[in-house]
Parts: C-alpha cells; structure tokens; sequence
C-alpha cells in the first residue's frame, strides 16, 4: 500500500511538473520548483542564513566590496541571469555556499587560506553553477519527492550553534545549505566554473592548485575544514584531475591577480592570530574558564578594537558573571560597530531581562527575532508577556520557540504546558485505549512534556452491555513522570460484544502539573 501510494505521488508530481533546459547543461530535465520559487526562497532565506552562520563580516568594508566585484564579474559571464549577491560572512571555519537563486556567501576563514584572486574565482564560480543549475533547487525537489511536501528540504538544522537554536522559517535556509551536493553536481560546478574563469579573464589552472590545496587538507584531516567547504563539497583526487584536463582544455590564459589580492586582504590577514584568540575564548568560556575567555579577548581586542565579535565575547562572559551592567556595556560597543546582527541584539535584551528592564529588554530581543527567529529570544519574550499579564501573547511566544529542541526551546515547551494544560490536556498527555478479549476496558497514558504530572482524572461515557448509558470518573494515583507512559485497568466492561467501541469517549478532565 506504501509503495502504491508513493507512486501515485510521485506520478502525480510528474504530472505537474514542467520540462525544462537546464541553462548550464544544455540538459532537458523536469522542474518541480519553478524559477520563482526559487528566487523567492533565496532572497526569504539569505539574510536569516548569513545570521545564523556569523552575520555579514563588517570591520573592513572594503572585503565585501572586492568580493562582491569578483562575484558579478563572473556573474556576468554565466549562462543563467539571476540576482546574484555575493557577501562575507564573519566565521573562521573555511566554507561556502550557495542558496537557489544566486544568494552566495564566503567566510572569513577562507579567504585568508586563498593565494590570489582567481582562486577567489575559482571558488565563486563553483557557487554560481551551483545556483544557475539548479543544483540547490534540486535539492528542493527531491525533498518533495521523498518528504511528500513543498519544501521539503527544510530539515533540522545542523552545524553552527545558531542553526540548533533558529525556529520557524530559518530552517528551511539551514536544511539547504548543509544538504551535501552528489557527485555529478560537483563535477558540473568545477568544469562550467572554470569555463566561466576563462570568460571572466581569470587562468582557470588556479582551480587546479586550489582543489590540490583542498585535498591535502582534507588528508590532513584538518578539522577546521572539515567542519566547512569539506562537509559539502567534498575534494578528491578524482576531482583534480578532472579539474587539470579542463584547464588544459581551455588553454593557460587569463590573470591570478595575486598582488590586488593580498593588497586587498593584507589588513585581514594581520588579524588573523587575533580571530585565532577569540576563537579560543570562545572554546574557553564554552568549557565554564571565564578568566581564560577574558584573557584570550583582550588580547583580540588589543589587535582588532573595531571587531564587534571581540566585544560580544566580552560581554558573554560578563553576562555569565552575572555582572549584568558591564554585559551590557559590551554589546553596545558591539552594535555601535555592527547593529545588522541577531546576536548581539538578543544577548543584551537578556541581560536587560536580568535586571528587570522589561521595556528596553523586550525591544532588543524583537529586533533579535525580526534578523533570526530564535528559541533564546521568543522564549524571553514569552517570559516578558507572561510577567505583563498577558497570557496569550506569551503563549505565541512559547509555542513558537518550542520547536527548537534546545534549553531555551524545552523550557518553552514547559512554559507553554504550564499554561495551556487546563484548556488542552490531550496536546500533553496523550491518550490510547482499547478493550479485552474479555471486553474490558484498558487505558494507556504518555506524558509528552518533560515535566511531572499528577492527579490526573479521566472522564469515561460508555453503553454497557445490557445498552444502559453510563459515564464514570477515574482518578489515576501517583505521578506520571516526563517522558514516560502508564497503563491503567479501568475496572470498567465488560462492554458490548459487537462493536464495543462505537458508543465509548474518554477525555482527560483534570491534571496537574508539577
């Protein structure tokens, strides 16, 4: 039956579906998700991705102008017209991607592993055949085969702190940028990038030096790249050769433009052991070492006092200090510098939150949530309408948050609970029941929440056997822990031999929560 549904589905999607020349390949394929979905989905989720991943790197502008000029250098050359966008993102671990629609991003930490300007290219190109050829969309696509739903690819978030704790929408932008490519699709994106290389002027051999690079690394099993561009695009042998009969297939022409890149990116590099310090804090206060975290910030911000992560550092570990004013204080100096960023927005409305400045809190945790829904910054807010009086806005809060399966995502889900348990027990503890052999009646309950429950009550209308309508009450004793189920023996049949179930309702009439 699974299978003859599957297939209905499927064949009813290639019904629906149009034939289309992928603009790349010159390939006709069929196209679940049309141009506009695509466009929209990247422009929907590019900003809410670049905020879960660092947020737009801002301390040297001139970065995002030199890597934007690349970009659309090549862009112009492609063999799909999309609104291509190319911006920095504020990370160390060496990564790019690419969203449907031309939405690329480059961190930081790649840059600076990068020799000249057509590596830069050769990485960006790659990026472009990603979305010109659908490759993201496809993604999409088999995500609604599979899932049996539009969108499909919106899976759990992985990989940075920020993904886990991003609800809503934002995680459709997370399940699309760590889908891992096929083989095929890396392939298309080396050869057609380096063919866009040559178009653009840049000595598409680069590529070559750059995926040798990779590979070494990836050999090296280098862990800060393997968290990055590997994860995704993962190098081979196999692709370097590849990448050499391309190169020698358009012929050693075009620039490196080694000296304009490492003019443009000196000031980065020489802030690189500062990023490596910070990056360590950041490990530091994660283990519970604030005065190492402390040190290690310092010594970042001696080198970089314009970069609003250092003082966001600062700040985080002042805030598990609990010295709440001081936090505070950082992340002003870390929004005077970059205010476009979630982060700092939410960590100072949580330190306001601690010292009862409801008012200013709840603008910083709002101004939080509109650049990244986030568990942290709806379950605040929940806490902040619930602290008003105002019990139905706080319960939007919480249950928005509760979708996220982190500490502040459990919490609200406790929250939620504990305030909408008496109008809706069956959304908490989930009822089953059936009857005997013998035509009594059974009952099995499971506690959905984390939290105890108690003095639970059963309301039961049922026709016994000689067709009387009778209602009972039972009261279950003890407690029913988070997460576990209880079976009960009502006493109650027996019932009807025919149909015993037909004249029988059971609803949860009371419960408390501990």
């Amino acid at each position: 039956m699974l299978r003859k549904h599957g297939f209905l589905f499927l064949s009813l999607f290639l019904l629906l579906a149009g034939c289309a020349v992928n603009p790349v390949t010159g390939k006709n394929e069929i196209a679940l998700v049309g141009e506009d979905t695509e466009l929209k989905v990247g422009q929907e989720n590019y900003l809410p991705s670049r905020q879960s991943q660092g947020g737009d790197y801002t301390t040297i502008p001139g970065i995002q102008e030199y890597v934007s000029e690349v970009g659309q250098r090549l862009a112009r050359v492609s063999d799909r017209d999309l609104p291509y966008e190319f911006k920095v993102i504020n990370d160390s671990t060496p990564n790019a991607w690419a969203l449907p629609g031309g939405k690329i991003a480059v961190n930081r930490g790649l840059l600076i592993e990068l020799e000249n300007e057509a590596e830069l290219a050769a990485v960006l190109g790659h990026e472009i055949v990603h979305a010109a050829a659908r490759h993201g969309a496809k993604g999409m696509e088999r995500g609604m085969v599979l899932q049996g739903a539009v969108l499909a690819a919106g899976v759990a978030a992985a990989g940075s702190d920020y993904e886990q704790i991003a609800v809503g929408g934002a995680t459709l932008g997370a399940g699309l940028l760590n889908q891992k490519y096929g083989r095929d699709a890396e392939r298309e994106s080396d050869y057609y990038g380096m063919q866009y290389m040559a178009r653009a002027g840049y000595d598409p051999s680069a590529a070559i030096g750059l995926q040798e690079t990779f590979v070494r690394l990836s050999e090296g099993q280098s862990r800060n790249w393997l968290s990055g561009l590997f994860a995704s695009h993962p190098p081979s042998r196999e692709r370097v050769e590849a990448n050499r009969q391309t190169a020698k297939e358009l012929g050693k022409t075009g620039e490196l433009g080694e000296e304009r890149y490492h003019r443009v990116i000196a000031p980065l590099l020489k802030t690189k052991e500062a990023y490596a310090a910070y990056d360590k804090g950041r490990q530091a206060l994660a283990e519970g070492e604030t005065e190492v975290a402390l040190s290690l910030a310092e010594k970042a911000l001696a080198v970089e006092p314009d970069e609003a992560l250092f003082h966001a550092l600062r700040g985080d570990i002042r805030l598990q200090q609990k010295r709440y004013q001081e936090a505070i204080l950082n992340y002003d100096h870390a929004l005077k510098r970059n205010e476009p960023y979630f982060y700092y927005h939410l960590q100072r409305g949580l330190a306001r939150q601690e010292l009862g400045q409801r008012q200013q809190a709840r603008q910083d945790l709002r101004r939080s949530a509109e650049l990244l829904p986030t568990a942290p910054a709806l379950n605040a807010l929940g806490e902040l309408s619930l602290a008003a009086g105002n019990r139905e806005n706080a319960k939007e809060y919480f249950s928005a948050a509760s979708a996220s399966n982190s500490t502040a995502g459990r919490s609200a889900a406790a929250s939620l609970a504990r305030l909408d348990i008496d109008q809706h027990p069956e959304k908490y503890l989930h009822l089953q029941f059936g009857v005997t052999r013998d035509g009594n009646f059974l009952a099995a309950l499971s506690n959905t929440t984390e939290l105890i429950m108690s003095d639970i009550s059963l309301g039961i209308k049922y026709r016994d056997r000689q067709g009387r309508q009778r209602s009972e009450r039972i009261r279950i004793p003890g407690e029913l822990e988070g997460g576990k189920s209880i079976r009960i023996d009502t006493g109650i049949g027996p019932l009807p031999d025919k149909r015993p179930l037909d004249n029988l309702s059971v609803a949860i009439e009371s419960v408390v929560l501990k």
